[in-house]
C-alpha cells in the first residue's frame, strides 16, 4: 500500500495548490525527514512566477528546512549511526557527486553533476523529504527548528564573504534587504568589515538591515563610486547597474541574485575603471557547515518579529505575499 502526504506542488506559473501525493521511500544510503518547517527562498519566488529555468512543473519546491529522521536506510545507517530516528537535523540541499575535480577542490556548488532539493529533486514543502545520509548536519540540542532552518541562506552569505574577502579599512554596500541580503550584512561584518551600507526600497526591511548593523540608504539612493565592495542581493537589471555605479575605481561587485536570467551592463564604464566582478553561486559544504555554527552561536540571527510561521496549506498565499512587498523578512511553512 502506497502511503500518502500532503505537498505543495508546483503546476506552472503563479499555481501552487496542495496535494495529496505518494510519499518518499528511503533508498538504503537514503534517510526520510519529517519537515518542521520550510522556507521561502527569493530564487522560489522567480521559479512560483515562471522566471526559473531550474524549476519545472510539476515540482516540490523548498530547500531551506529542518526537521527530524523517521526512517534511515540500512547503507545509511552503517555510514552514518549518528543518525538515527528522531535525531533533529538540517541538510545541505545541494547534492554533489564528491568525486570530479570541483569537488575534490572543495568547490561542490560547481559540481557539473549537482542536483538542489527545489529544482531537480524533490524539496521541503510537504510532510517528509528524503535526503541522501552524506548531506546531513545534527543540530545542537538547544537550537530552535526556526533557526535551524535558516542554514542555507546563512551559508550563502558566508560563500560571499568567502569570495569577497573584505579588508577591515574598506566600504561595502549590500543592495536588497531581503533574508539573503540582512545574512550577508551580517557575514561581512563576521568577516571583519566596519562600514557596510544597505539599500532597500521597502523602509521596513531597511530598519532590519540597520539592526544587524548596516547603515541605511532610503530609498535606494546608492552613492556612486563610493563602494570597495558590492553586493547584489536582488538579482535585478536595475539593480545589476546600480551595483556598478555604487563601486568605487578598482572595486568589485559580487553578484548573489538570481531573479532576472539577462542584464544590460556598463561594460566600457567597468573596463576603464577596472571593475572586478564575481558571481556567487550557493555554498559548498565547508560554508554549510560554517553557517550552522554561526547561527547556533548567535552570530547571525533574525528577529522573531521579523520572521513568521504559515501552515502548508497557506503557501501559495505566502509567495504571493512575498512577491508584493511583505513587511516580513522570512516566512517558515510548517506541515500538519
Amino acid at each position: 500500500m502506497t502511503h500518502m502526504m500532503q505537498a505543495l506542488v508546483y503546476d506552472g506559473p503563479y499555481q501552487m495548490p496542495l496535494r495529496e501525493v505518494p510519499a518518499p521511500v528511503p533508498q538504503p544510503d537514503e534517510v526520510l525527514i519529517q519537515v518542521a518547517y520550510s522556507g521561502i527562498c527569493g530564487s522560489e519566488l522567480s521559479g512560483y512566477e515562471g522566471q526559473n529555468s531550474l524549476r519545472k512543473p510539476p515540482l516540490i519546491m523548498g530547500h531551506e528546512f529542518s526537521g527530524s529522521i523517521v526512517q534511515v536506510g540500512d547503507e545509511a545507517a552503517r555510514q552514518f549511526p549518528q543518525f538515527s530516528v528522531g535525531a533533529r537535523v538540517t541538510a545541505n540541499p545541494l547534492i554533489s557527486c564528491g568525486q570530479c575535480m570541483y569537488c575534490l577542490a572543495g568547490q561542490h556548488n560547481l559540481c557539473p553533476k549537482r542536483k538542489l532539493h527545489s529544482a531537480s529533486l524533490p524539496g521541503s514543502n510537504a510532510q517528509w523529504v528524503v535526503v541522501t545520509a552524506r548531506a546531513l548536519h545534527l543540530l545542537p540540542d538547544d537550537m530552535p527548528l526556526t533557526i535551524a532552518a535558516l542554514t542555507e541562506p546563512a551559508a550563502c552569505a558566508i560563500h560571499t564573504a568567502e569570495i569577497a574577502r573584505p579588508l577591515p579599512h574598506e566600504v561595502g554596500l549590500v543592495i536588497g534587504a531581503g533574508p539573503i541580503g540582512l545574512m550577508t550584512i551580517q557575514a561581512l561584518m563576521d568577516y571583519g568589515l566596519r562600514e557596510v551600507y544597505c539599500a532597500d526600497l521597502n523602509p521596513t526591511r531597511l530598519a532590519m538591515a540597520l539592526e544587524v548593523g548596516a547603515k541605511p540608504l532610503p530609498n535606494g539612493e546608492i552613492i556612486p563610486n563610493q563602494a570597495d565592495l558590492v553586493v547584489d542581493a536582488v538579482g535585478s537589471d536595475k539593480v545589476r547597474q546600480l551595483c556598478v555605479t555604487a563601486a568605487r575605481p578598482a572595486g568589485r561587485v559580487i553578484w548573489v541574485g538570481l531573479h532576472e536570467a539577462q542584464a544590460t551592463l556598463p561594460i566600457n564604464d567597468m573596463i576603464r575603471r577596472e571593475i572586478t566582478a564575481y558571481g556567487s553561486f550557493a555554498y559548498n559544504q565547508r560554508d554549510f557547515a560554517i553557517a550552522l555554527k554561526a547561527l547556533a552561536a548567535g552570530r547571525f540571527w533574525l528577529k522573531d518579529e521579523w520572521t513568521r510561521v504559515e501552515p502548508l496549506e497557506r503557501g501559495a498565499a505566502c509567495f504571493e505575499e512575498l512577491l508584493h512587498g511583505s513587511t516580513v523578512s522570512k516566512i517558515w511553512l510548517k506541515p500538519s
